[in-house]
C-alpha cells in the first residue's frame, strides 16, 4: 500500500506514477475521496464518543426525574454511536480496498511505458558462437537423458517435466552455489512454506492484475506460491523488527507454482515456461533510506552468479508498466539463449520500498526514542530451474555433450561434462 500521507500532500506524485505505468489517473481522485470519507467518519465517531463519555458523567451526578430524562438521551446517543462505529467500519473497508488497488509509486528514473519500453543498462559477455547446428535445451536434455517432458506430461499434464540424473543434480548444484553466495553475504537460509493464507498473498501484491497466475486451494482457502518472496514477506508480518545493525537478509528455497494462464501458445517447448520449478530467492528488510543501495547489491550478486556460470547476459531497467503492483523499480537479467538468438529473462530483482510492509504491518524503530515506521522490502532470484536452459545451450559441445562450469563442479559428484556415455 502506498503512503497515505503522500496521497494527501502530493497526489500529483501518484498521478505521475500511474501515467508512467499506463494506469488510470482517476483512481487517485477515488482514493482521495475514500481517504477523506474515512477520516471524516472517524472524526464523527470520536466526537460522539466524547459526547457519550461526558453524558455518562452527567448521568452519574443526576437524580430523580432529571436522571430519567438523561438516561433516555443516553439510549438515543448510544444508538448514534453504534451507527457511527458501523460507518467507520464501512469507510475503513472501502478506503482500504481503493487505496490497496493503487500500485507502488515508481522511483525517479524508471522508464515510462510497457514491456517493450525497457532500457538496457549493460551487456556482459560475448555472444557465443558454435560450429555446426545449435541444439536447443530440449534436444540436448533428451539426447543426454537428463530431461523427460513426455513422462512429465503423462503424469501431470502440459508444462510439467522430470529432471533426471545429472540434470537433477545440476539443478541442485545451482541452488547450492547460490546458497553459498547468499551465506557469504549475510543471508539466513530458510526453507519456506509453499502454501500461504490469503492475507499474506494479498499483502505481497500478488492478487491484483496477476491473480489468474496463482493456484488456489478452494477447500482450504490457501494459495500455492509462485515465489518464496511471498512467504518471506509474510515472515515478519505484524512485527516490529530490529534492523539497527543493518539489513535483515533471508535466502528462501522453495518449489514454486504458476498457472501461466496468460501464456497460451508461448514457450510450449521445454522448460522455459512451466507450472512447477525450484527457486532460491533473496529477501531483505532494510531502512527505506538504504533500499536503493540494497537493490544495487542484489543485482551485483545476481551478476556474480551468472558470470561464474559463463553466461552472456544483459541487464535491463524494466519499464513502469511492466513492474507489477509491488515494485517501485525492477531490474531483469536476460541471458543469451543460442537456439533462439535472443536474450530471455533468467532473473530479476525488485525494490518494493514500503509497499509490502504497509500491507503486512512490518515496522522498525529508527532509534529507541522514536515511534515505529514501515520497513523497505526487496527481493531477487539467485537461482532457478530456467537457468538450465541457458547453461545447457551455452555450454553445448560439437559432440552433443555439455561442459559443466567450474563453479558448479564441486556440487556435481565429480562430473565435469554432461554426456550420453
Amino acid at each position: 500500500m502506498i503512503d497515505p500521507q503522500i496521497l494527501r500532500e502530493d497526489p500529483e506524485q501518484i498521478r505521475a506514477s500511474l501515467r508512467a505505468r499506463g494506469g488510470d489517473e482517476a483512481h487517485v481522485d477515488k482514493a482521495i475521496a475514500a481517504d477523506t470519507a474515512r477520516r471524516e467518519a472517524i472524526s464523527a465517531y470520536e466526537a460522539l464518543r466524547a459526547e457519550q463519555n461526558a453524558f455518562g458523567k452527567e448521568v452519574a451526578g443526576a437524580s430523580g426525574e432529571r436522571k430519567q430524562e438523561l438516561l433516555a438521551q443516553v439510549k438515543e446517543l448510544s444508538a448514534r454511536v453504534k451507527l457511527a462505529s458501523s460507518a467507520v467500519d464501512d469507510a475503513e473497508r472501502e478506503a482500504s480496498e481503493i487505496l490497496g488497488a493503487l500500485p507502488n509509486i515508481v522511483l525517479q528514473g524508471v522508464p515510462s511505458g510497457g514491456e517493450e519500453n525497457f532500457v538496457t543498462l549493460t551487456e556482459v559477455g560475448d555472444i557465443p558462437s558454435f560450429e555446426g547446428e545449435i541444439k536447443d535445451h530440449l534436444d540436448l536434455g533428451e539426447a543426454l537423458d537428463i530431461l523427460d517432458m513426455e513422462r512429465g506430461a503423462k503424469v501431470s499434464g502440459s508444462r510439467f517435466y522430470f529432471l533426471k540424473g545429472a540434470g537433477a543434480l545440476m539443478e541442485m548444484a545451482l541452488m547450492n552455489l547460490g546458497m553459498k553466495l547468499a551465506l557469504d553475504n549475510g543471508f539466513t537460509p530458510l526453507i519456506t512454506p509453499t502454501l500461504v493464507k490469503p492475507e499474506i498473498m494479498q499483502g505481497t501484491g500478488f492478487l491484483g492484475e496477476h491473480s489468474a497466475e496463482v493456484y488456489h486451494l478452494d477447500d482450504d482457502d490457501l494459495y500455492l506460491t509462485g515465489t518464496s518472496e511471498v512467504a518471506l514477506a509474510g515472515f515478519h508480518s505484524d512485527e516490529i523488527i530490529d534492523i539497527s545493525s543493518g539489513p535483515l537478509r533471508y535466502a528462501g528455497l522453495s518449489t514454486c507454482y504458476r498457472r501461466e494462464a496468460g501464456s497460451y501458445g508461448k514457450d510450449t517447448k521445454g522448460i522455459i515456461r512451466v507450472h512447477q520449478f525450484q527457486k532460491l530467492e533473496m529477501f531483505s528488510y532494510v531502512e527505506p533510506s538504504q533500499a536503493e543501495a540494497e537493490h544495487e547489491a542484489m543485482l551485483s550478486w545476481q551478476e556474480q552468479m551468472l558470470q561464474s556460470l559463463g553466461l552472456s547476459y544483459r541487464v535491463i531497467d524494466v519499464a513502469a508498466g511492466d513492474l507489477g503492483s509491488s515494485a517501485a523499480r525492477k531490474y531483469d537479467i536476460e541471458a543469451w539463449i543460442p537456439s533462439q538468438g535472443a536474450y530471455r529473462e533468467l532473473t530479476s530483482t525488485s525494490n518494493c520500498t514500503t509497499f509490502q510492509s504497509r500491507r503486512l504491518n512490518v515496522r522498525y524503530r529508527a532509534d529507541k526514542d522514536s515511534g515505529t515506521q514501515p520497513v523497505a522490502t526487496l527481493n531477487g532470484t539467485l537461482a532457478t530451474t530456467r537457468w538450465l536452459v541457458a547453461l545447457w545451450e551455452t555450454h553445448q559441445q560439437p559432440d552433443g555433450s555439455v561442459a559443466i562450469p567450474e563453479a558448479l563442479q564441486p556440487y556435481m559428484g565429480g562430473l565435469s561434462v554432461l554426456s550420453s556415455s
